[in-house]
């Protein structure tokens, strides 16, 4: 397994990390990849990476399906980031692709795997494993 490190600047925020997900698995060979990220108020997707202004659209979706302003009953003084677990869950904490003969990533033309951070500014850790 290897452990990257993501660094995010907003609250709500998407960051394509197909580069480094692909340099992770770069020499090692497998049937697959897994993506994972040990965050509860994190998740990852794969969508279309050519414009960065779809992960501006999901951005707005997310806030939007689940609002700040909702009547949360998860409220901690100085964390208030209730409608983050949702958003995060509707997400997902995982990927999996499959890995091509020559152990590239096997994604579609226009896919790259995103990093959707939903409690930030924060320093945040991405778990990829090879499975064989």
């Amino acid at each position: 397994m290897q452990e990257l490190t993501v660094n995010t600047d907003e609250h709500t925020q998407l960051l394509d990390i197909t580069s480094q997900v692909r340099e992770a698995v770069r020499g090692v060979s497998g049937a697959a990849v897994l993506v994972y990220v040990p965050h509860t108020t994190a998740g990852l997707t794969i969508n279309e990476h050519a414009d960065p202004l779809v992960a501006r659209d999901f951005e707005m979706a997310l806030e939007k399906i689940v609002p700040e302003g909702w009547g949360w009953q998860h409220l901690e003084e100085g964390e208030e980031n209730a409608p983050s677990h949702p958003r995060a869950s509707l997400m997902g904490p995982q990927v999996l692709i499959p890995l091509r003969d020559d152990g590239e990533l096997a994604l579609g033309t226009w896919q790259g795997i995103f990093f959707c951070e939903f409690d930030g500014p924060r320093t945040r850790s991405v778990y990829v494993s090879v499975l064989a």
